[in-house]
Protein backbone atom coordinates (compact mmCIF):
# COMPACT_ATOMS: atom_id res chain seq x y z
CA UNK A 1 0.00 0.00 0.00
CA UNK A 2 1.32 3.41 -0.98
CA UNK A 3 1.88 5.79 1.94
CA UNK A 4 0.99 9.38 0.98
CA UNK A 5 3.57 12.10 1.54
CA UNK A 6 3.14 15.88 1.41
CA UNK A 7 6.50 17.64 1.09
CA UNK A 8 6.90 21.31 1.96
CA UNK A 9 10.24 22.75 0.91
CA UNK A 10 11.58 26.27 1.01
CA UNK A 11 14.09 28.63 2.60
CA UNK A 12 14.45 29.39 6.30
CA UNK A 13 11.72 31.62 7.75
CA UNK A 14 9.12 30.96 5.07
CA UNK A 15 6.72 29.45 7.60
CA UNK A 16 7.29 25.81 6.64
CA UNK A 17 7.37 24.52 10.22
CA UNK A 18 4.12 26.09 11.38
CA UNK A 19 2.29 25.24 8.16
CA UNK A 20 3.57 21.66 8.15
CA UNK A 21 2.67 20.95 11.78
CA UNK A 22 -0.84 22.35 11.37
CA UNK A 23 -1.37 20.35 8.18
CA UNK A 24 -0.13 17.16 9.86
CA UNK A 25 -2.52 17.76 12.75
CA UNK A 26 -5.45 18.49 10.43
CA UNK A 27 -4.76 15.40 8.31
CA UNK A 28 -3.86 13.14 11.24
CA UNK A 29 -0.52 12.32 9.58
CA UNK A 30 2.99 11.92 10.96
CA UNK A 31 5.34 14.91 10.84
CA UNK A 32 9.00 15.23 9.88
CA UNK A 33 10.98 18.42 10.43
CA UNK A 34 14.19 17.64 8.56
CA UNK A 35 15.70 20.93 9.67
CA UNK A 36 15.46 19.79 13.27
CA UNK A 37 17.42 16.66 12.38
CA UNK A 38 20.27 18.74 11.01
CA UNK A 39 20.00 21.28 13.82
CA UNK A 40 20.02 18.44 16.38
CA UNK A 41 23.20 17.12 14.85
CA UNK A 42 24.65 20.64 14.99
CA UNK A 43 23.87 20.80 18.73
CA UNK A 44 25.47 17.38 19.27
CA UNK A 45 28.60 18.47 17.39
CA UNK A 46 28.91 21.72 19.34
CA UNK A 47 28.40 19.87 22.65
CA UNK A 48 31.16 17.45 21.73
CA UNK A 49 33.40 20.20 20.26
CA UNK A 50 33.72 18.37 16.95
CA UNK A 51 35.68 20.14 14.21
CA UNK A 52 33.22 20.93 11.37
CA UNK A 53 35.92 19.99 8.86
CA UNK A 54 36.26 16.51 10.36
CA UNK A 55 33.66 14.66 8.28
CA UNK A 56 34.51 11.25 9.72
CA UNK A 57 33.75 12.39 13.28
CA UNK A 58 30.60 14.22 12.18
CA UNK A 59 29.32 11.02 10.53
CA UNK A 60 30.04 9.04 13.73
CA UNK A 61 28.02 11.48 15.83
CA UNK A 62 25.19 11.45 13.27
CA UNK A 63 25.02 7.65 13.31
CA UNK A 64 24.96 7.48 17.11
CA UNK A 65 22.42 10.21 17.90
CA UNK A 66 18.90 9.18 18.95
CA UNK A 67 16.12 11.63 18.08
CA UNK A 68 12.52 11.82 19.28
CA UNK A 69 9.83 14.14 17.92
CA UNK A 70 6.73 15.03 19.93
CA UNK A 71 4.36 17.14 17.84
CA UNK A 72 1.75 18.97 19.95
CA UNK A 73 1.01 22.68 19.96
CA UNK A 74 4.77 23.14 19.73
CA UNK A 75 7.40 20.76 18.41
CA UNK A 76 9.42 19.03 21.11
CA UNK A 77 12.70 17.50 19.98
CA UNK A 78 14.76 15.24 22.21
CA UNK A 79 18.39 14.42 21.49
CA UNK A 80 19.58 11.33 23.34
CA UNK A 81 16.75 11.89 25.85
CA UNK A 82 17.43 15.61 26.41
CA UNK A 83 14.86 18.21 25.36
CA UNK A 84 16.78 20.52 23.02
CA UNK A 85 13.77 22.37 21.59
CA UNK A 86 14.81 25.75 23.01
CA UNK A 87 18.23 25.53 21.35
CA UNK A 88 17.02 24.64 17.86
CA UNK A 89 16.14 28.20 16.83
CA UNK A 90 19.46 29.79 17.77
CA UNK A 91 21.22 31.41 14.81
CA UNK A 92 24.59 29.73 15.43
CA UNK A 93 22.84 26.35 15.44
CA UNK A 94 21.09 27.16 12.15
CA UNK A 95 24.32 28.29 10.54
CA UNK A 96 26.18 25.17 11.72
CA UNK A 97 23.35 22.99 10.41
CA UNK A 98 23.55 24.70 7.02
CA UNK A 99 27.31 24.09 6.87
CA UNK A 100 27.14 20.38 7.70
CA UNK A 101 24.13 19.90 5.40
CA UNK A 102 26.42 20.73 2.49
CA UNK A 103 28.54 17.62 3.21
CA UNK A 104 27.42 14.63 1.05
CA UNK A 105 28.59 12.02 3.58
CA UNK A 106 26.48 13.59 6.33
CA UNK A 107 23.41 13.83 4.12
CA UNK A 108 23.70 10.14 3.22
CA UNK A 109 23.72 9.11 6.88
CA UNK A 110 20.68 11.21 7.72
CA UNK A 111 18.72 10.32 4.58
CA UNK A 112 17.51 6.95 5.87
CA UNK A 113 16.58 8.46 9.25
CA UNK A 114 14.26 10.82 7.41
CA UNK A 115 12.75 8.21 5.09
CA UNK A 116 11.88 6.02 8.09
CA UNK A 117 9.28 8.63 9.10
CA UNK A 118 7.13 7.52 6.15
CA UNK A 119 4.44 5.55 7.94
CA UNK A 120 0.68 5.15 7.65
CA UNK A 121 -1.64 6.98 7.47
CA UNK A 122 0.69 9.53 5.84
CA UNK A 123 3.52 12.01 6.35
CA UNK A 124 3.99 15.76 6.10
CA UNK A 125 7.70 16.40 5.52
CA UNK A 126 9.19 19.86 5.99
CA UNK A 127 12.63 20.80 4.72
CA UNK A 128 14.72 22.00 1.81
CA UNK A 129 15.01 18.84 -0.31
CA UNK A 130 12.03 16.74 0.77
CA UNK A 131 10.37 16.76 -2.65
CA UNK A 132 13.57 16.58 -4.69
CA UNK A 133 15.79 14.11 -2.81
CA UNK A 134 14.24 12.50 0.28
CA UNK A 135 10.77 11.78 -1.11
CA UNK A 136 11.02 12.35 -4.87
CA UNK A 137 7.99 10.09 -5.41
CA UNK A 138 5.75 12.12 -3.07
CA UNK A 139 2.31 12.69 -4.51
CA UNK A 140 1.91 16.19 -3.05
CA UNK A 141 4.71 18.80 -3.21
CA UNK A 142 4.82 22.45 -2.13
CA UNK A 143 7.56 25.08 -2.40
CA UNK A 144 6.90 27.75 0.23
CA UNK A 145 8.93 30.95 0.22
CA UNK A 146 8.83 34.64 1.20
CA UNK A 147 11.06 37.66 0.64
CA UNK A 148 14.29 37.77 2.66
CA UNK A 149 13.15 40.96 4.42
CA UNK A 150 9.85 39.34 5.41
CA UNK A 151 11.61 36.24 6.71
CA UNK A 152 14.15 38.29 8.66
CA UNK A 153 11.37 40.35 10.26
CA UNK A 154 9.51 37.19 11.28
CA UNK A 155 12.68 35.72 12.77
CA UNK A 156 13.43 38.99 14.58
CA UNK A 157 9.98 39.00 16.20
CA UNK A 158 10.31 35.33 17.24
CA UNK A 159 13.66 35.93 18.90
CA UNK A 160 12.47 39.08 20.67
CA UNK A 161 9.42 37.24 22.02
CA UNK A 162 11.78 34.64 23.47
CA UNK A 163 13.89 37.36 25.08
CA UNK A 164 16.81 36.74 22.73
CA UNK A 165 18.71 39.81 21.53
CA UNK A 166 18.70 40.16 17.74
CA UNK A 167 19.70 42.58 15.00
CA UNK A 168 17.35 42.87 12.01
CA UNK A 169 20.03 43.94 9.54
CA UNK A 170 22.30 41.11 10.71
CA UNK A 171 19.48 38.58 10.46
CA UNK A 172 18.68 39.69 6.91
CA UNK A 173 22.32 39.24 5.86
CA UNK A 174 22.50 35.82 7.54
CA UNK A 175 19.31 34.65 5.81
CA UNK A 176 20.54 35.84 2.41
CA UNK A 177 23.90 34.13 2.96
CA UNK A 178 22.18 30.89 4.04
CA UNK A 179 19.92 31.04 0.97
CA UNK A 180 22.95 31.42 -1.27
CA UNK A 181 24.82 28.56 0.42
CA UNK A 182 21.80 26.24 0.39
CA UNK A 183 21.01 27.00 -3.27
CA UNK A 184 24.58 26.66 -4.54
CA UNK A 185 25.70 23.54 -2.66
CA UNK A 186 26.65 20.62 -4.91
CA UNK A 187 24.58 18.04 -3.01
CA UNK A 188 20.78 18.39 -2.71
CA UNK A 189 20.61 22.16 -3.30
CA UNK A 190 17.52 24.12 -2.29
CA UNK A 191 15.31 24.06 -5.36
CA UNK A 192 11.65 23.65 -6.27
CA UNK A 193 10.59 20.10 -7.15
CA UNK A 194 9.06 19.51 -10.55
CA UNK A 195 5.30 19.95 -10.38
CA UNK A 196 5.36 21.53 -6.92
CA UNK A 197 2.83 24.16 -5.88
CA UNK A 198 4.67 27.50 -5.53
CA UNK A 199 3.49 29.73 -2.69
CA UNK A 200 4.97 33.12 -1.74
CA UNK A 201 3.79 33.73 1.83
CA UNK A 202 5.16 37.29 2.12
CA UNK A 203 1.68 38.80 2.25
CA UNK A 204 -0.28 35.71 3.34
CA UNK A 205 -1.51 34.50 6.71
CA UNK A 206 -0.73 30.97 7.89
CA UNK A 207 -4.40 30.03 7.47
CA UNK A 208 -4.38 31.28 3.87
CA UNK A 209 -1.32 29.16 3.06
CA UNK A 210 -2.91 26.07 4.63
CA UNK A 211 -6.15 26.63 2.71
CA UNK A 212 -4.17 27.00 -0.51
CA UNK A 213 -2.41 23.67 0.04
CA UNK A 214 -5.57 21.81 1.06
CA UNK A 215 -7.68 23.21 -1.75
CA UNK A 216 -5.01 22.33 -4.30
CA UNK A 217 -4.14 18.82 -3.15
CA UNK A 218 -6.17 17.40 -0.32
CA UNK A 219 -9.69 18.83 -0.38
CA UNK A 220 -11.21 15.46 -1.31
CA UNK A 221 -9.14 13.70 1.34
CA UNK A 222 -10.36 16.06 4.08
CA UNK A 223 -13.98 15.70 2.99
CA UNK A 224 -13.66 11.91 3.05
CA UNK A 225 -12.64 12.04 6.71
CA UNK A 226 -15.88 13.78 7.76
Amino acid sequence: MSIPVLTIDGPSGAGKGTVSRLLAKKLGWHYLDSGSIYRSLAIALIKQAVDLNNVIEIVKVAQAMVLEFECGDDLIVKLNGENISAQLGLENIGNTASIIAAQPEVRRVLLQKQQDFRQLPGLVADGRDMGTVVFPDAEYKVFLTASSSTRATRRYKQLKEKGIDANLIGLTKEIEERDRRDSERATAPLSMASGALFIDSSDMTIDAVIDDVLNTFLKDFILAQH
